[in-house]
C-alpha cells in the first residue's frame, strides 16, 4: 500500500499511526504543498492523507484509513473506550495551537516545502485563514505558557504511556498528532507522564518527533 502525506499535517500522521501500530510496512509519499494536480487526479480534490489500497483504488479521510487498515487483519487495535476529558481537551487546545504551530511549520525543513514554491503556497494559504504569521509568533510566549498549563491539565488523564486511557483507542489517534507537532515549539513545559506518553507513542507509531527542528 501508498500513502500521500504532508508531514506537518494531523491527519495524515493519524493514518500514519496505524500502520506503525500495526507494524504493517507502507510506502509514504510526501506531496509538494502546491501539487494540486496529483490529489485532484486520485480523489477528486486536494486533500490529504490518501491512502492508494493492494488493489490500485484510492481512499481518503484519514479516520476512514484508520479504520480500513485496523480492522485488515480481522484483529483491530483499537478495542479501548473513548473518554469525554480526552475529547473536550482537544477541543479547547485546538483553539489555539494553530497560532503556535502553523508560522512555524512554514519555516520547516519538510520535504512538502522542497520548493520555494510550495513553502509560498502554504504560506499564502494558511495566512488567508488565520492571519500574519509574524503577529502569531510575536505572541509566543503567552501561547506558550497556555499550551504548558493545559499540559498540566492532561498530565492527570494519561493512564498508561502505551495508551491514554489504558487501552489503544481513538482517542490516541486524536492526541498523538497534536503532541507530536507541539515539539517543534521550543520552552513547552512538559509534563512528566504527557512526556512518557508522547515518547512511547513515537516509538509505537514509528514517527519521528520534530524537536530536533524546534524554532
Amino acid at each position: 500500500m501508498k500513502l500521500y502525506i504532508y508531514d506537518h499535517c494531523p491527519y495524515c500522521l493519524k493514518a500514519r499511526m496505524i500502520f506503525g501500530l500495526k507494524n504493517l510496512p507502507v510506502e509514504l509519499n510526501v506531496l509538494l504543498n502546491d501539487d494540486e494536480a496529483t490529489p485532484t487526479r486520485m480523489i477528486g480534490q486536494k486533500m490529504a492523507p490518501i491512502l492508494q489500497k493492494d488493489d490500485s483504488r484510492y481512499m481518503a479521510e484519514s479516520l476512514d484509513i484508520v479504520k480500513y487498515v485496523d480492522q485488515l487483519d480481522g484483529e483491530p487495535l483499537l478495542t479501548g473506550a473513548r473518554k469525554p476529558a480526552i475529547e473536550a481537551w482537544l477541543r479547547k487546545v485546538n483553539e489555539y495551537t494553530n497560532r503556535l504551530l502553523i508560522p512555524r511549520f512554514a519555516k520547516a525543513p519538510f520535504d512538502e516545502f522542497a520548493t520555494p514554491e510550495a513553502r509560498a503556497y502554504f504560506t499564502k494559504k494558511k495566512e488567508a485563514a488565520i492571519g500574519d504569521f509574524s503577529e502569531h509568533l510575536a505572541h509566543t510566549p503567552g501561547l506558550v505558557k497556555k499550551i504548558s498549563d493545559d499540559l498540566r491539565d492532561l498530565d492527570k488523564h494519561i493512564v498508561q504511556p502505551n495508551a491514554v486511557n489504558g487501552e489503544l483507542s481513538e482517542d490516541d489517534i486524536h492526541l498523538f498528532p497534536l503532541l507530536r507537532n507541539l515539539t517543534i515549539v521550543p520552552g513547552i513545559v512538559w509534563p512528566t507522564r504527557v512526556a512518557d506518553y508522547r515518547d512511547n507513542m513515537a516509538k509505537q507509531t514509528q514517527i519521528n518527533l520534530l524537536s530536533s527542528i524546534a524554532i
